[in-house]
């Protein structure tokens, strides 16, 4: 009760805004929720919320918590790109920031916390240095004076800034075991090392750091493979069950940590490695039934997929495994193709049916019975009406071809009148030619 309480409060550090808002916002730095009152995901998201404007207040940020009805203050939602609900942004001056993150309040209050701070985050001292790097697993720094590289590395946090921390230090406050090979440079550390960007090797900067922003091995769900399709980078998953403590299941969970740290000069370009639980998801995606536990690679850039065509008995495998498909020799199965556009219509149709029964026989019946009883009624109707105007079409011509005989020839006994009628005529012209020869003669 005490909990529901506080969190009803909170309701209280969240402000409702209005048209006003957009003329106000500017001196501020606010957090605001667009959602629409009919939408479920906001009204479970509304609760979280408060709790964010509570702790906000408390801990003295700067940050304003609000809410705003996007169907109400449509024209305004759509000025800041709102496109569904809930979007979650932060205003900060002239930039909008989207915040894509899991829908909890700590993660929630950490994206406004960064964004909110300064763009580069200046790092002193060594022990500064280390406080930081023990807050965060993955971590960016720019290394050395004003340079054109600076300059990229200030423009490329301020669209990143929505993912991960930018931080610059001189080359005295950075470990001792970190080389540079000149300066400036851009060092990103996580998984217990670092990597020095190359301009050459790595690419735009911008694209170097959305693949380098992820730890080397993570858990995976939807939601981070998703993300994990903007790096370009190929996803080596463990798919199995959390709950099941076979061997099986932490064997192949413990090959993909260890190709991740001790393969990780070789294949951290290239490859993210991770473990997902349980096949649901990922059948949905292959549209295939895999068989747990088991290894798959992932390309999220053309959803093709790779299934190991042995059984992985040990991390030499799995290393062999990923060479193979570096190379081009291992095959690759599904992709964006025509076939597997179709493939993947027919799939999504079968899966929401079989969704519907499962989750209400009575209403997958009206949904899909209805529709087809009344087709198959008009189909009945329309194949019934051709056969009966057929037969009646036969009959009408039959009844018109008798009738035709019946006036061209008559009846029997109109024609046996004809008959009589013509001899009468006959006779009576016969008596009359008798009458005049017998006047002729006489």
């Amino acid at each position: 009760a005490v909990v529901a309480h506080a969190v009803a409060s909170g309701a209280g550090f969240v402000e409702d805004l209005d048209e006003s808002f957009k003329e106000n916002r500017k001196d501020d730095i606010w957090l605001v929720d667009f959602y629409a009152p009919w939408c479920g995901h906001c009204k479970k998201l509304e609760p979280v919320w408060n709790e964010v404007g509570i702790e906000m207040k408390n801990m003295g940020s700067p940050v304003k918590v609000g809410k705003m009805d996007a169907t109400s203050f449509s024209s305004i939602a759509s000025e800041f790109g709102v496109r569904g609900y809930p979007t979650i942004k932060l205003l900060k001056g002239d930039l909008a920031y989207n915040y894509r993150g899991p829908r909890t309040k700590d993660d929630i209050i950490e994206f406004a916390n960064r964004v909110a701070g300064p763009l580069i985050r200046p790092l002193p001292s060594q022990h500064m240095f280390e406080h930081v790097q023990k807050r965060h697993r993955v971590l960016f720094v720019y290394v050395g004076g004003e340079s054109p590289l600076k300059e990229k590395y200030i423009e490329v946090a301020s669209e990143l800034i929505v993912y991960t921390y930018f931080f610059s230090a001189s080359e005295d406050v950075l470990p001792e075991y970190v080389t540079l090979p000149e300066l400036p440079a851009v060092v990103v550390f996580k998984d217990g090392t670092y990597f020095v960007y190359d301009e050459y090797e790595d690419g735009d900067l911008s694209s170097w750091i959305n693949r380098e922003r992820f730890q080397g091995y993570l858990n995976v769900d939807g939601f981070t493979l998703y993300e994990l399709g903007d790096t370009g980078k190929l996803v080596a998953i463990a798919v199995i069950d959390d709950k099941n403590s076979s061997v099986e299941h932490t064997r192949l969970k413990s090959i993909i940590q260890e190709v991740a740290r001790d393969y990780q000069d070789h294949f951290h370009r290239d490859f993210q490695f991770g473990h997902m639980d349980g096949n649901d998801y990922i059948n949905s995606l292959l549209m295939d039934d895999l068989t747990i536990p088991t290894i798959v690679v992932l390309n999220t850039s053309n959803q093709q997929y790779f299934l190991p065509d042995r059984h992985i008995e040990n991390t030499e495998d799995m290393v062999q495994f990923i060479n193979n498909i570096l190379d081009g020799t291992a095959e690759a199965q599904g992709g964006d193709g025509l076939l597997q556009r179709v493939k993947r219509i027919i799939y999504d149709a079968k899966s929401t049916v079989m969704s519907v029964f499962k989750s209400s026989p009575l209403l997958g019946c009206f949904l899909f019975g209805l529709p087809l009883g009344v087709i198959s009624i008009m189909c009945y109707g329309i194949c019934t009406a051709d056969t009966d105007g057929g037969v009646d079409e036969h009959e009408a011509a039959k009844k018109e071809n008798g009738d035709r005989e019946l006036t061209d020839e008559g009846s029997e006994e109109e024609q046996e009148e004809e008959k009589n009628g013509k001899y009468t005529e006959l006779s009576d012209g016969e008596l009359k030619q008798k009458d005049i020869m017998e006047k002729k003669k006489d």
